[in-house]
């Protein structure tokens, strides 16, 4: 049978220029899936990291992109994808390269694919873990307005009133990545709302989050590990104030999308974020950016180089990506 594309897939290690660390796992190297789909001479590409979380591996990623290499290359679309693949890095991987081969192949724009208008917006810079004093210099030598602080169970209110105190002019946010338990939430919401923090994401574990139906917190929670997909909306929307939204979750930018209009019809605030990556992978989340309150969209910052024709980040605004890179 004659091949209509031809599809490449392949996993690359990507150095971070120093270790990063959240609750619970501290970051070196991210093992991505890169693909490329070409048809007609025009090539469209995507890249994942995976849900690390979940247990996804680039080898995994890679073979769960294998067992649908044959039906990509006779046409497969984006819809016929979601019937075929998972929510998660290996489906995000291929529906964003098969956006951006569509873009090529139309001599379209992302933007007019699907009806969005562009805009730059603010990204978040991130603080790893560190010692409160630490992560004070950090925040002082960061040129963005808008700072994400990671916390764990140890020292939350020091670290986080250390990073206020050094930076009064920036919107602080708090990423616990499921670090806490339900007490110390309750402890800690109302004097970080004293402190001017803006939200507080993922503050209890996945799964274990079930008290928050009834709690009315003095700030936003915003779901991450709690909300992967359209799947887990309605659970995610009776607990949280707003959910962020990762394609590596989602599987792609076409859930995305849909989860995105999901939420703004309940009125539940939006946040994109990342699992880390190129600007490859950062450039369909700044399509989603758009419709957010918030936009975590740094990740590419924390690597030791990134690919040809990057996006670019100027005191905290990100840019839109140039058709050369992505859309």
């Amino acid at each position: 049978m004659s091949r209509l594309r031809k599809v490449r897939f392949s996993t690359e290690p990507w150095e971070f220029k120093t270790p990063f660390k959240i609750t619970g796992y501290t970051f070196s190297v991210i093992k991505l899936l890169h693909v490329a789909i070409t048809q007609r001479g025009v090539s469209g590409c995507g890249e994942a990291t995976g849900i690390y979380y979940m247990g996804e591996t680039g080898e995994l990623m890679l073979a769960q992109a294998n067992s649908v290499k044959q039906a990509l290359e006779q046409g497969l679309n984006r819809e016929e994808l979601r019937s075929l693949l998972p929510a998660g890095g290996a489906r995000n991987a291929i529906d964003c390269a098969l956006w951006d081969l569509q873009a090529k192949l139309e001599r379209k724009s992302i933007w007019e694919l699907t009806g969005i208008k562009p805009g730059a917006i603010h990204s978040t810079n991130t603080i790893g873990l560190g010692t409160p004093e630490d992560m004070a210099i950090t925040a002082k030598s960061l040129d963005s307005r808008l700072i994400k602080v990671k916390l764990d169970s140890e020292l939350p209110f020091e670290r986080v009133a250390a990073v206020c105190a050094a930076r009064p002019d920036a919107e602080i946010l708090v990423d616990v990545n499921q670090g806490w338990k339900f007490d110390q939430l309750v402890e800690l919401a109302p004097r970080f709302a004293k402190l001017g923090v803006a939200m507080i994401e993922q503050p209890l574990p996945r799964g274990g989050d079930d008290q928050l139906e009834t709690y009315r917190p003095p700030l936003p929670l915003c779901a991450d590990e709690s909300c992967l997909d359209t799947s887990e909306f309605e659970q995610a929307a009776r607990r949280y104030q707003m959910i962020n939204i990762k394609l590596d979750k989602t599987g792609g930018l076409t859930e995305a999308l849909e989860l995105a209009a999901m939420a703004r019809a309940r009125g539940i605030g939006l946040m994109v974020g990342n699992m880390g990556g190129t600007s490859l992978a950062m450039a369909p989340g700044f399509v989603v950016a758009q419709l957010c309150r918030f936009v975590d969209l740094d990740g590419a910052l924390f690597l030791s180089k990134d690919r040809a024709n990057p996006m670019r980040y100027n005191a905290g605004v990100l840019s839109a990506p140039s058709a050369a890179l992505w859309g």
